[in-house]
């Protein structure tokens, strides 16, 4: 089973920056994607930034410019730096690898980590 950890939610204020982190015990080698979503009360889960086994990216509109995710494979880990965050950014953040354990691609998500962004 791979377990997917997340943290580096917190509370920030508008115009502020966190830094979300996410370890997956699973060998970088076996993983296709690595992605952000996040989840307000009342809203539809969203993809947030997601990075593949090249290293392409890709960003959700609202936070294109401001968002950066990145990897360090020899920790098999994934981050998101937000800038310059909003209110609207408000939410809780959870990592997903979709990955392959031997019997093909699967997708694995952690507990989530909030995020609360105050005006």
């Amino acid at each position: 089973q791979v377990q997917v950890v997340e943290s580096g939610g917190g509370l920030v204020q508008a115009g502020g920056s966190l830094r979300l982190s996410c370890a997956a015990s699973i060998s970088i080698f076996s993983i296709a994607t690595m992605a952000w979503y996040r989840q307000a009360p009342g809203n539809q889960r969203e993809l947030v930034a997601l990075i593949n086994r090249a290293g392409a990216t890709d960003y959700a509109d609202s936070v294109k410019g401001r968002f950066t995710i990145s990897r360090d494979s020899a920790k098999n880990t994934v981050y998101l730096q937000m800038n310059s965050l909003k209110p609207e950014d408000t939410a809780v953040y959870s990592c997903n690898v979709r990955a392959n354990t031997g019997a093909g691609y699967s997708d694995y998500s952690g507990q989530g980590t909030q995020v609360t962004v105050s005006s």
